[in-house]
């Protein structure tokens, strides 16, 4: 903190966003990447050991939703944001045909199941984008 920071009243000072992003190959062999940077941020959110096991597989199975129906040479973009009770994860490629994953799957059941909220969006040039959100605590909460 400098002095002109320090000086500043407090709601003119500016918040600074907890976030990394991950940019990988679209290819189910560079999961386990994503899966470890899941258990190592939710550690760091003291979230349970059965909540950081949900994220993981939650991880795991929105990018396998994803990388179904990836253009072929493009990237997985992750982006985890913190915050003081949650963990907001953000999973996108660029897909063949631009469709959400379907919300009547059994995946979709589970995912819901794991990560407590879940969507997903289309956006510009057709990337799809699943996000899930856990709060710490809500083990088996949907």
């Amino acid at each position: 903190m400098t002095e002109e920071t320090a000086a500043m009243p407090t709601s003119t000072k500016l918040s600074v966003r907890d976030v990394v992003t991950v940019k990988l190959p679209a290819a189910s062999a560079y999961l386990s990447v994503l899966r470890t940077a899941t258990a190592g941020l939710a550690a760091r959110l003291d979230f349970t050991l059965d909540e950081i096991e949900d994220l993981r597989i939650a991880v795991d199975e929105a990018c396998a939703m994803l990388l179904a129906q990836a253009v072929p040479g493009t990237d997985l973009v992750c982006e985890f944001e913190l915050t003081g009770e949650a963990m907001r994860i953000s999973v996108s490629v660029l897909t063949v045909d631009g469709e959400v994953p379907s919300r009547d799957t059994f995946a979709w059941t589970v995912l819901s199941s794991l990560a407590g909220e879940v969507d997903a969006q289309v956006g510009a040039d057709d990337r799809v984008t699943v996000t899930l959100q856990k709060r710490r605590g809500t083990a088996g909460a949907p």
